[in-house]
């Protein structure tokens, strides 16, 4: 997959964690993916449609990130995965694809995106619906860990 298209997911996700949660990541090396099960805890999935290419991007936060973000971006930190957490993933995931969108579109790939679906669960898998080879990508906190995963068909 062409590093520069899957730069922009990881420059989004370190710009919305910075600015909204005041939460720096770590990036570690990205690798490809060959089974569907989730690194995490709860994840955001949101598809992406464009004249060049199709695929699906999705956001997987440990527990306790997921919970210190809350934290940080609400001022409330509840105990366990709940309804106002998985709303948050599925706007981080929203605002992630957003932005990679906007640095996208300004090297001239164009695409839409569909309504994220959170999924949340010890062990839950993410499917991706395109053909393309799947990118993970781990970055760590103090709080826990995140995963970036990126398939796309193709990007002519």
């Amino acid at each position: 997959m062409n590093a520069n298209f899957v730069n922009p997911f990881l420059s989004s996700l370190l710009n919305v964690l910075s600015t909204m949660a005041m939460l720096d990541l770590k990036p570690g090396k990205p690798r490809l993916k060959r089974d569907e099960i989730a690194r995490g805890d709860v994840s955001g999935l949101i598809g992406m449609v464009g004249p060049q290419t199709k695929g699906s991007f999705s956001i997987t936060f440990d527990e306790s990130l997921a919970l210190e973000i809350m934290s940080r971006m609400l001022g409330e930190k509840p105990d366990y995965i709940n309804e106002e957490v998985t709303d948050m993933v599925g706007e981080i995931t929203n605002m992630v694809a957003g932005g990679a969108k906007r640095l996208l579109g300004e090297k001239g790939f164009e695409f839409d995106m569909a309504t994220p679906m959170v999924v949340a669960g010890k062990g839950h898998t993410i499917a991706h619906k395109s053909e393309g080879g799947l990118v993970l990508m781990p970055f760590t906190a103090e709080a826990g860990s995140a995963h970036i995963e990126i398939c796309f068909d193709k990007t002519s």
